[in-house]
């Protein structure tokens, strides 16, 4: 099979680019990487140095392609499927991409300071990190709210890259950060009908097993 994935299901990032897999049912071989074993871990960084995933690996095209949403714009451009992930329309795409963007750095990347405070060792923890880490996805969950108001998907009315981003980001963001029900009622059905989608409900149920690695 031309395509590989290296991730982990419990990877957030990991599941942005699942789901753009599944939409698509995209042919590919999951290798789940185990970066607590050396070898493992020696073997993937020869692939990618910098050690992070997801990374997909294109045999057929010799070509290695880190991050989920240069991984999703490659499917799309070189695997197209059923679902346009990435709209052709110049200013449509555009929007998709600031959504896009505008999940993985205002919420995925404060949730992962709140998640990643709680493995640091007694002494060594940033209780004002985590404050402002919350502040910011409080801000961008207000924004959201307001902007899901009588929207079913992020950008227009098809799912695209941009709701890909968005699934694991509020998923974990709700579950670990900040509860959006109450507080963020139309975030909150939009996570709903996020968890519901195909795609992202097989990403769930295939994390599942792992969620108790989550630190609460």
């Amino acid at each position: 099979m031309a395509l590989t994935l290296y991730y982990h299901p419990l990877s957030s990032f990991c599941m942005k680019a699942l789901i753009a897999l599944y939409e698509n049912d995209t042919a590919f071989t999951p290798h789940l990487v185990n970066l607590m074993d050396p070898a493992d871990n020696a073997a993937f960084k020869k692939i990618w140095p910098i050690g992070k995933f997801p990374v997909l690996r294109d045999d057929a095209r010799g070509e290695t392609i880190p991050e989920s949403t240069i991984i999703i714009e490659y499917l799309d451009r070189h695997y197209p499927g059923r679902a346009k992930l990435v709209p052709d329309d110049p200013d449509l795409v555009r929007a998709v991409r600031l959504q896009d963007r505008f999940f993985d750095l205002h919420v995925h990347v404060p949730m992962q300071k709140v998640v990643g405070d709680r493995l640091r060792p007694a002494g060594n923890k940033d209780p004002l990190g985590v404050d402002q880490a919350r502040d910011l996805i409080k801000t961008a969950c207000g924004m959201l709210d307001r902007d899901l108001a009588g929207k079913t998907w992020a950008v227009g009315d098809n799912f695209t890259m941009a709701d890909c981003s968005a699934a694991p980001a509020l998923f974990y963001a709700d579950m670990t950060a900040v509860p959006l029900a109450g507080a963020y009622d139309n975030v909150a059905r939009y996570l709903a009908r996020l968890k519901a989608r195909p795609s992202y409900a097989r990403v769930l149920t295939e994390a599942e097993p792992y969620f108790k690695m989550v630190p609460k």
